[in-house]
């Protein structure tokens, strides 16, 4: 079958890049390649319309298998991840009992987030009966001032059930810069902290003690490439300053854990858990951790290679959720997910669809988790490592991404991770791309489905929504509090969630009506277009199939009781359609907007005609401003 397959090829000749550009040029008559094909990323880099294999030559992942180092392509051989499930520990046998029977469904690891005056060996015995360490990946996570107590609670009861702790994979999750990034308050004793934790936790040798969280981060609205960029100058901070401590340089890489966050763009998303695996495995080989065993996973000076492992827990972006239309973010997580499991991560949570308006039911937390499991039971993404591998896109967005990450990387390390946060340089660049995002989704620039895009104007989920209660632990409430710079807590869609519940909260929803007249396929494509911009605030919409005249269109409108006409037409027609209905319904209470930015667009303007909506209008603001005059 090999031999058929290379007869095969060899019976065409091989076209060369120049021969792919004649043909495109042609095909452009005239219009610019660069602007026309070329595509601009958010991550500062741009990506062309196709490449070939020149364009790959050189890259690591080319000459490794999953497992090798740098990693690009995996720290391990197979692709099986952990399928994790967060558990916030209010009643311990209430948490015991839930945990077993996820353990059923299909869940292999937990993220128990414990109440940080509950801390004794009592409870730590009923949280955790009858789930075996050596089976299951157990995290832990309570408020920082007790996380050492936490930590020594934990290695005290996996040390007493007598199994081989180099089977027992876990960790205690020690943010050292969570009060700066969450509440702008400052953490000067975290490498002292950092140290004990990675002391305590020292007799399992397989649980991290220090989490990179690169996903508060990315739920602030970051870029991959600072998220990524970022999160590699934290770790290196961490790692750092244990190594100056006299944290041997092995012991403190392997005690150091990586989460991230993981967005809808599905390629980018890919590319960056593989071009962190290999930035991170650079930075830990640079410090030359030894290796204290004799194995073949050692470089030739004895640098141990297995402490350049990166440990990657990733999570569904919190940014993107929506409030309306919440099974959209089944999609999302959907999509979020593949990106996870084909970038190799370690452990993944899928958030539950419903989290931006409620506590999760059991049902949305069934469906997360059922999420993972369709991709290793039914799609077998577990079954092959790294099946992007070779792709030229996926490769160059690899080493693109890479080489901006590492450019802020290495301007983060000027000043060093810590100095930058308390000078708030990271939280002015993240909480900057959380604004152009904003920007971008005003002007559907950045399409959130549901929301900013084919919305479902008759939903309504003012009566769903729930006031969840704060979770923080309230550490430093009562402190002189430090001013730091903080990150953006907003998510990307809160502005149009604001302008629907306004709309669904008050008195009367307002009705737009599409006055469509005219050249067929312009009324209705704008028609749709119009409707589509209305929805997004949650008005009525009344559609037409078209009308004979403006006077019936006009009337037909006013029997209807609309708040807004929109007047759906082509651009030569609008010179005449335009100022007759302007004129008809400049006398009523009706708002007139023509759909579209025509060539008259001045001239209509000059006759007295105020509101136009086409591809360039900002959406948000031109909806906060109908909200204004008709709510």
């Amino acid at each position: 079958m090999s031999k058929q397959r290379e007869k095969l090829f060899t019976d065409f000749p091989p076209v060369t890049t120049e021969e792919w550009m004649e043909v495109v040029t042609k095909d452009l008559k005239g219009a610019d390649f660069q602007k026309r094909l070329v595509w601009r990323t958010n991550e500062g880099f741009q990506v062309n319309p196709f490449y070939r294999a020149e364009d790959v030559e050189g890259f690591p992942a080319l000459e490794n298998l999953p497992g090798q180092f740098p990693y690009v392509r995996g720290t391990k051989k197979d692709n099986v991840w952990y399928v994790r499930q967060e558990i916030d520990v209010q009643d311990f046998a209430e948490a015991n009992k839930k945990a077993l029977a996820l353990l059923e469904r299909g869940v292999t690891s937990f993220g128990f987030r414990l109440p940080k005056n509950a801390l004794s060996a009592e409870n730590m015995e009923i949280l955790l009966r009858g789930i075996a360490p050596d089976k299951v990946e157990l995290n832990f996570r309570t408020c920082i001032s007790r996380t050492a107590e936490m930590a020594r609670l934990v290695v005290d009861y996996v040390k007493a059930q007598n199994l081989n702790v180099m089977e027992c994979f876990g960790s205690i999750e020690f943010d050292p810069f969570r009060k700066i990034l969450k509440k702008g308050m400052d953490e000067p004793n975290w490498v002292e902290k950092a140290v004990e934790l990675v002391q305590i936790t020292a007799p399992l040798p397989r649980y991290r003690a220090i989490s990179v969280t690169g996903n508060r981060m990315n739920d602030a609205g970051a870029y991959s490439y600072q998220e990524l960029g970022y999160s590699l100058s934290y770790g290196n901070q961490v790692l750092s300053e244990l190594i100056e401590n006299g944290i041997d340089p092995s012991t403190a890489a392997k005690k150091i854990k990586f989460e991230f966050g993981v967005g809808s763009n599905y390629f980018m998303e890919i590319a960056k858990f593989r071009a962190a695996r290999w930035l991170w495995a650079e930075i830990v080989n640079a410090h030359k951790p030894p290796c204290a065993h004799d194995c073949d996973n050692k470089a030739v000076d004895g640098t141990c290679r297995c402490a350049a492992k990166m440990n990657i827990h990733a999570t569904t972006s919190q940014f993107n959720q929506s409030l309306y239309d919440p099974y959209v973010n089944l999609l999302r997580t959907q999509t979020e997910a593949m990106s996870a499991t084909i970038g190799a991560v370690d452990s993944l949570t899928v958030r539950p669809f419903d989290e931006t308006f409620e506590t999760p039911t059991a049902f949305a937390e069934r469906i997360a988790v059922n999420q993972q499991l369709l991709l290793k039971e039914e799609a077998h993404f577990d079954k092959i490592t790294d099946p992007s591998a070779g792709s030229y896109y996926i490769e160059t967005l690899t080493d693109s991404l890479a080489q901006q990450a590492w450019r802020l990387f290495l301007k983060t390390e000027e000043t060093g991770f810590y100095a930058a946060l308390k000078a708030g340089t990271v939280q002015d660049a993240i909480n900057a791309s959380a604004d152009a995002r904003s920007q971008a989704a005003a002007n559907r620039k950045e399409i959130l489905l549901g929301t900013n895009q084919y919305p479902n104007f008759r939903e309504t989920v003012a009566g769903k929504m729930e006031d969840k209660e704060s979770h923080g632990c309230g550490c430093g409430a009562n402190d002189a509090p430090t001013p730091l710079k903080k990150l953006n807590t907003k998510r990307l869609a809160d502005a149009f969630n604001a302008l629907r519940l306004a709309t669904e909260q008050s008195e009367k929803t307002p009705k737009v009506f599409m006055l469509t007249i005219g050249n067929l396929a312009m009324r209705l494509a704008r028609s749709q277009f119009s409707s589509n911009f209305f929805a997004s605030a949650g008005y009525d919409l009344i559609d037409n199939l078209g009308f004979n005249t403006v006077e019936e269109g006009v009337q037909a409108a006013r029997e209807q009781g609309a708040d807004v006409v929109v007047l759906c037409s082509s651009d030569d027609e609008y010179v005449t359609y335009a100022p007759e209905a302007f004129n008809l319904l400049k006398d009523g209470k009706e708002l007139f907007v023509v759909a579209g930015a025509p060539a008259c667009m001045d001239e209509l303007k000059a006759a007295g005609i105020e509101y136009f909506i086409h591809v360039r209008s900002n959406v948000l603001e031109t909806l906060q401003m109908f909200n204004e005059k008709l709510l």
